[in-house]
């Protein structure tokens, strides 16, 4: 079975850069870290997309490993959609508009 693609909402990239450079100002190390998990996160995803458990507004999240963050997507027919990438703190369904500007 082919994989579906990704594509990542723009606040949810912007949610990614923000992580990156609040990693990066404390250690380059752990910035690219965070990447590489990032990463791993989405191929997993891409792999088996019905894997993680049913989140809310009919998405599903994927818990990173060592970051207090979640990547936060939709699979619909043609495509993986990442909504939020969210940290732990943050609100749950803080995203939820994303969602209703891209049906």
């Amino acid at each position: 079975m082919a994989r579906l693609p990704i594509d990542i909402h723009p606040e949810a990239r912007l949610e990614e850069d923000d992580a990156f450079f609040y990693y990066r100002e404390r250690s380059l190390r752990a910035a690219e870290s965070f990447l590489k998990e990032l990463e791993k996160a989405r191929q997993a995803i891409q792999k088996s997309p019905e894997a993680w458990a049913a989140y809310l507004h009919g998405t599903r999240r994927y818990r990173l490993k060592r970051y207090p963050y979640v990547v936060v997507y939709r699979v619909a027919a043609f495509r993986i959609e990442v909504v939020a990438v969210a940290h732990g703190r943050r609100k749950p369904g803080y995203w939820a508009d994303r969602l209703k500007r891209d049906e």
